[in-house]
């Protein structure tokens, strides 16, 4: 198994710590994000991980990690960037953001699943986002389940309550055959959709999000399913979340929502 972490963006709402580096590479608790995420991978069997870079791609440079950069960085998105590493599509892989931290059970568990697509969602989420933004009906996005445990419908902005049965982690596993049905998709879809919307998100399919790619996947027929976790991760999305986690960090709370 493989692993490869999405490294490309810039991350403008942190641009506060962000303006030369890349989001990825912000230090917590004494070790940057990604360097977290490659020792977790290490510490549960992964033999190899792959990161695409994109901005600041020269900040990040581990060793034993193999590379690929989407140098349009600037001009696409996630879906995009996962398809620069189309080379390495040959063995059972796990996916995983560049601005999330996961606990080494989410990940083993992920590691377990079977599914030829599968998506770790949260199913405590309010409790996260309690803690995170006082709130919880904000910064949401739908993500429907079926009755055996399958995404419907996700990523759709700000729904009604009823639409969320989990929140997207950003943490997924694709078999090979999964990856072969991404890049059948692909294939298929770039030409046609390099000018209008793609899916829920209304990005064209170069900037499409991964959330978009999932539904493609739904919408044509492939199961994807929901991997469910309570708590266990946490995410650098905003100035804000990167000063709160380094406070959780050092007050001791942040064991409340991850172990690291």
């Amino acid at each position: 198994m493989q692993a490869i972490i999405l490294a490309a963006g810039q991350g403008t709402r942190l641009k506060k710590y962000t303006e030369d580096l890349p989001k990825g590479m912000l230090m917590f608790a004494g070790k940057t994000i990604i360097e977290r995420q490659i020792e977790l991978y290490k510490k549960c069997g992964v033999g190899k991980i792959i990161v695409v870079t994109g901005f600041a791609s020269e900040k990040i440079a581990y060793p034993e990690v193999t590379y690929y950069h989407n140098a349009d960085f600037a001009e696409t998105n996630m879906v995009e960037s996962l398809m620069t590493a189309r080379s390495e599509f040959q063995e059972d892989t796990i996916l995983s953001y560049s601005d999330v931290l996961f606990s080494e059970q989410m990940l083993r568990g992920m590691m377990d699943e079977k599914s030829d697509v599968a998506v770790a969602v949260d199913v405590d989420w309010e409790k996260y986002w309690l803690k995170r933004y006082g709130r919880a009906d904000f910064d949401t996005e739908s993500l429907l389940l079926d009755g055996e445990g399958n995404i419907r419908s996700l990523g759709k902005e700000d729904p009604d309550p009823a639409e969320i049965d989990a929140r997207y982690v950003g943490l997924l596993k694709f078999s090979t055959e999964g990856l072969a049905r991404v890049t059948e998709i692909w294939d298929r879809d770039h030409e046609a959709y390099l000018d209008k919307p793609w899916k829920g998100s209304g990005k064209t399919i170069r900037k499409a999000y991964m959330t978009d790619l999932l539904q493609a996947l739904i919408d044509d027929g492939t199961k994807v399913h929901a991997v469910k976790f309570h708590n266990g991760w946490i995410e650098f999305d905003t100035n804000e979340d990167y000063e709160n986690a380094c406070r959780w960090a050092e007050d001791g709370t942040m064991r409340q929502i991850i172990e690291l």
